[in-house]
């Protein structure tokens, strides 16, 4: 089977190749996606801490280290996916840190050990898919459940036909940007 790449599009990483996992282990991140986000939030990196939940290949956390965030997770549940990201990680360096398990069990730990603001991304897999039904409902209390005082953000990837509230506790909705059909929430 061919491997599948991704690319670091900007920052001090921008061209480096990062490996994805099979399409059937994970949904990657759209590149006008991906794009957007940082075109939007580039510049409000730095000092932060970028949590990707449901990381994947850890592409999203790479691209906000390269763009300057001070360290990143990328928490990912799936053997095989976390095994990819683990390799894409020894290429960036040590402030990625890829962790093996639950999103919904261990981000409230990492955000909780935080001394600096926090950026989350929060990807699930679509509700489409097998077993996916109630991942939505589980983000929403996922965010309901962390600390306001050490979160700076939540972007919140989603299909389109979702529609997520004004509130959730004690974060507000900024703006949602619709991508066919895939949109972005963000929560502050």
């Amino acid at each position: 089977m061919k491997n599948l790449y991704a690319t670091i599009s900007s920052g001090k990483f921008k061209g480096k190749k990062l490996l994805l996992p099979s399409l059937q282990t994970t949904r990657s991140t759209k590149n006008i996606v991906k794009g957007s986000f940082f075109d939007s939030f580039r510049y409000e990196l730095a000092g932060k801490i970028f949590i990707e939940a449901f990381g994947g290949s850890a592409l999203m956390a790479a691209e906000a280290l390269s763009n300057g965030a001070q360290k990143a997770y990328a928490i990912e549940i799936d053997k095989n996916a976390y095994k990819i990201a683990l390799q894409n990680a020894k290429l960036i360096g040590d402030e990625l840190e890829v962790v093996n398990g639950d999103t919904f069990e261990i981000t409230p730990a990492i955000v909780a050990k935080q001394n600096l603001p926090v950026i989350l991304y929060l990807d699930p897999p679509f509700d489409i898919r097998d077993g996916f039904a109630d991942v939505y409902e589980k983000c929403v209390n996922l965010a309901l459940n962390l600390p306001k005082d050490k979160i700076y953000l939540i972007a919140f990837e989603h299909a389109s036909h979702l529609n997520l509230p004004e509130n959730i506790g004690a974060f507000t909705l900024l703006k949602s940007k619709k991508f066919g059909n895939t949109s972005l929430s963000y929560y502050s």
